[in-house]
């Protein structure tokens, strides 16, 4: 039946077996706090009223008549009235009894033990005298001397003192009953405003749910991060690796676990769709929405996608397409030339086609004469000799500042170097000479490309190193995200990226980092390693 009855009949029918048990047992406590009031009042009545009758002067004074009781009777009943009390006994020295309620008693012995009082004793308690079981008080009779002539017993039966409290129950009942009334109405609205905080949802509804969120928030390929006020309330695997973080962002602040550049798209008042974030090297795509529950936001939800690899595959099919129509015209022009060489063989002028040979097959060589031996790297010179193939393919040329040299590499240069000649060549188009200088030693990395191509406006020089900023024609895909790439490696190892001017007329780009392992001064706004003004070592 449990498992069929609804969640708030369930946590109303708890919640009323709380309260009427709370209140049964408060009940009950109450009952014998009460009956102990009452008897401690009682207590402390019959011994007032026993003290007060033996020490009255005419009580003391009408022991030494010859009929005490004719004094002592009329004496005792007027204070047994006026106190309501069961009775008021006086007995001599001997325990003989000189006033009762009954008068027929009066001249017998008492029935309990007088023993303790005549002795000078002061005794409150429960007895069984021939009323039956009363609340009694014995107080000892001394006479001007202080010596003892009697005793004054005063006491209420026990079943008056039951009375008293039954007289008390009613009202503690209606009291209870109203608690309880009060509490089963608490506890249905209760039940509802757990059910509309709920959504009406079952236990075992929303343990369904929460495995499903869980299963799909950790399963899909996006990261999902999710920010309240300040602090990160939400953020799967996915947007861990993909900002690079060390460990869950969950339950810290914003501005310590999150990328300035994420700060920044969360901080804005629109949403945003596929807007371009540059975390690191890593290049994502995201998407900014409010969640909204009951009309209300509640936090601000950020869906990241990885474009690096993308962007990567995008460029090179570009690069691709180009060198296709490149390899098609060329395959025209290689053809006539082959029939050129075949027509002069043929009219037996054979040293005219070798000159033709010679004249259509020259030019073009990276560098002069060994200029890449002083390149160290392989890796640097590969790069090189491949970016100088493709460039010639596209009608430009690519050459090697005679003044280079490479000791070692490493992935900061190469990066440099690749982005830096794309960027030359795509900007200047078909017919770009690019100037390459390389210079890697123990006092740190030189890349420097000149071209002759338009160039970077002034007012462009800086900006051009913002992710999607650029100033190279349109048509290709991925655009403004090399330059960006390049200084945000630069600025990681403590070095600069500036644009310039060419001496041959285009654009110059210097880039310039420390060796690795040096101390240096950081502090940028894209600088991560610490403190911004910072000593840091280079890795």
């Amino acid at each position: 039946m449990v498992r069929t009855m609804s969640f708030n009949l369930q946590l109303v029918l708890l919640q009323t077996g709380i309260v009427l048990l709370t209140l049964a047992v408060g009940g009950l406590v109450a009952v014998q706090l009460q009956q102990q009031q009452i008897r401690d009042g009682y207590r402390q009545q019959v011994l007032t009223v026993a003290t007060s009758t033996a020490t009255l002067p005419s009580v003391v004074d009408a022991y030494d008549d010859e009929d005490p009781t004719a004094t002592l009777q009329p004496l005792a009943e007027l204070i047994r009235q006026a106190s309501d009390m069961t009775f008021v006994v006086l007995t001599d020295a001997e325990g003989i009894r000189l006033t009762h309620p009954d008068p027929s008693r009066i001249g017998q012995a008492a029935s309990t033990d007088p023993s303790s009082t005549l002795a000078g004793e002061v005794f409150v308690g429960t007895e069984t005298g021939t009323l039956g079981e009363s609340l009694r008080a014995k107080v000892p009779v001394r006479d001007a001397t202080g010596r003892v002539i009697g005793a004054a017993s005063v006491g209420i039966l026990e079943a008056e003192l039951d009375a008293a409290l039954r007289e008390d129950v009613p009202v503690l009942v209606v009291w209870l009953g109203g608690a309880a009334a009060v509490g089963v109405v608490l506890s249905v609205l209760v039940a509802r405003m757990v059910r509309r905080r709920t959504h009406g949802l079952e236990p075992r509804e929303i343990e369904q749910l929460l495995q499903a969120r869980e299963a799909i928030l950790h399963g899909v390929r996006e990261g999902v991060v999710a920010v309240d006020a300040d602090r990160v309330v939400l953020a799967n695997e996915q947007s861990v690796r993909l900002l690079g973080l060390d460990a869950d962002p969950t339950g810290a602040r914003a501005a310590d676990a999150l990328d300035p550049a994420v700060l920044t798209l969360l901080a804005a008042d629109e949403h945003a769709v596929d807007a371009l974030v540059l975390v690191g090297e890593r290049l994502l795509l995201a998407n900014r929405s409010d969640a909204v529950v009951g009309g209300r936001p509640v936090a601000r939800v950020l869906s990241l996608r990885d474009r690096t690899e993308v962007s990567e595959a995008l460029r090179e099919l570009d690069g691709q397409r180009s060198l296709t129509a490149t390899l098609r015209a060329q395959a025209h022009e290689f053809a006539n030339s082959l029939h050129v060489v075949q027509g002069l063989i043929d009219l037996g002028r054979p040293e005219d086609a070798r000159a033709f040979i010679d004249r259509v097959g020259g030019g073009g060589d990276l560098v002069p004469g060994d200029g890449l031996s002083r390149l160290g790297d392989s890796a640097v010179a590969a790069l090189l000799l491949a970016k100088a193939a493709t460039a010639r393919e596209r009608g430009s040329r690519v050459r090697l500042d005679p003044a280079s040299r490479v000791d070692r590499g490493d992935d900061d240069v190469l990066t440099a170097v690749g982005n830096l000649v794309d960027n030359a060549l795509d900007a200047g188009g078909s017919g770009t000479t690019v100037e390459v200088l390389v210079v890697v030693d123990g006092a740190g990395s030189v890349v420097r490309v000149d071209d002759d191509g338009p160039g970077v406006a002034a007012e462009d020089r800086d900006r051009v190193f913002e992710v999607g900023v650029t100033t190279k024609p349109g048509g290709a895909t991925g655009r403004g995200i090399g330059l960006a790439l390049v200084r945000r490696a630069a600025g990681r190892r403590g070095g600069s990226a500036v644009v310039g001017v060419s001496p041959a007329g285009g654009a110059r780009v210097e880039v310039r980092m420390p060796p690795r392992g040096a101390e240096v001064r950081t502090g940028g706004a894209d600088d991560r390693a610490g403190v911004p003004g910072a000593t840091v070592t280079v890795p």
